[in-house]
């Protein structure tokens, strides 16, 4: 707060005089000063997590629920410490923010991931580019199981696309070129292979996922008539194959 006080009186003092400027340069004022916020927050949660490191450091396994236990209760602690400056972050309108909070806490991610839209742990997370997590969508590295609490460490591949409201289980690797389709549930240490489009609870593959292959120009054609390239990217994208026609019954 002292920080974007103080970029706020350095602002007053130099403007005071020129009413129209001041106003006119306030709304560029308040995304500095939300930054500013965001990346002192950062900083800040990153000297107590250093701090509360080098106590316990943190680990992937299966620990006991329970506050006696030290993994449970460190992870717990993290958590705390990160809630506040990766809320904010979540809250920017804009995904780079997000990006450059996963990034101070540990998470391998590149700034060519639209990750904003869902909730993605800040731990044991690998990604790879060109990842995009849909809205309401949850990546987890951690679980609570009863009396069981389970770190795993996730891994996403690059061009994965996560449906809306679809969750990652700990421990899941999904492979390059996959898509998780939307309302979908992985079980924790699925192996999604690459080049596939899954669906369901639990996810199970659906069908290969074309949107990569080279010649994807020639199975969809180029043509200007809208109703033809529809028929092609139906018959070649859309069609189920549990759809296909079944023996008829006597």
């Amino acid at each position: 707060m002292f920080t974007i006080q103080f970029e706020f009186w350095i602002y007053y003092k130099f403007l005071i005089n020129d009413a129209i400027l001041f106003i006119f340069l306030l709304p560029l004022l308040i995304i500095i000063m939300y930054i500013s916020i965001v990346v002192i927050s950062l900083i800040f949660a990153k000297i107590l997590l250093w701090f509360v490191n080098l106590i316990h450091k943190p680990r992937v396994g299966t620990f006991l629920r329970n506050k006696n236990d030290k993994d449970y209760r460190y992870w717990s602690i993290r958590n705390t410490i990160k809630k506040w400056p990766t809320w904010l972050s979540h809250k920017f309108p804009f995904p780079f923010l997000d990006n450059l909070c996963f990034k101070m806490f540990g998470v391998k991610t590149r700034f060519s991931n639209s990750l904003f839209e869902g909730w993605v742990d800040t731990e044991f997370i690998e990604m790879g580019k060109n990842v995009t997590v849909g809205e309401g969508s949850i990546v987890q590295s951690a679980l609570i199981a009863g009396d069981l609490f389970i770190i795993k460490k996730t891994q996403i591949e690059d061009n994965v696309t996560i449906g809306s409201h679809s969750i990652v289980m700990p421990g899941t690797k999904i492979g390059e070129n996959c898509i998780l389709a939307a309302s979908s549930v992985t079980t924790v240490d699925q192996k999604l292979e690459p080049g596939w489009i899954y669906l369901g609870v639990p996810a199970k593959k659906f069908k290969k996922n074309r949107f990569y292959e080279d010649n994807l120009k020639d199975l969809i054609g180029d043509s200007e008539d809208i109703e033809s390239l529809k028929e092609k990217y139906d018959l070649v994208y859309v069609k189920r194959k549990d759809k296909e026609k079944l023996p008829k019954k006597d």
